[in-house]
């Protein structure tokens, strides 16, 4: 049933949380993961409109996405990632209809209506915006 898994991840004790839960599903089920992280900062929102090189925020997104996926495969599990530019959800949305996402698996932070009025809420934004599953883990604190 789950062939293809999008897990966000945003470089925070949260991953710990959701991939946790994941990869144990994932082996239950054979499915690949799909580890993405959003670089939302000025230099990712413009990149390709100012033809703008690397910032050093993205570097280390790339970093981070290389040592989460060699942790991964080292435990046997098909994982790919990618490093999308501009705004979470949206991008999010784009890419799991785009590479046939089965399931989007992410961490919650337990915002509450203050918290998501100056946070945000990408998973909010992400609900309403496909008709992929979502898996909600909440991130331990």
């Amino acid at each position: 049933m789950y062939q293809r898994i999008l897990v966000p991840v945003e470089n925070s004790a949260a991953d710990e949380s959701i991939l946790q839960h994941i990869k144990s599903f994932a082996r239950m089920t054979g499915a690949e993961l799909l580890l993405v992280h959003v670089a939302d900062g000025f230099v990712a929102r413009n990149y390709d409109h100012l033809k703008l090189a690397d910032s050093e925020e993205m570097r280390q997104d790339r970093d981070y996405l290389d040592k989460r996926q060699r942790e991964l495969s080292e435990q046997g599990f098909t994982c790919e990632t990618v490093l999308a530019l501009g705004q979470p959800a949206s991008e999010i949305v784009k890419l799991a209809h785009a590479r046939n996402i089965d399931l989007i698996a992410m961490a919650s932070h337990g915002h509450r209506l203050i918290g998501d009025i100056f946070h945000g809420s990408t998973i909010n934004e992400v609900r309403h915006s496909t008709s992929v599953p979502l898996l909600l883990i909440r991130a331990a604190k």
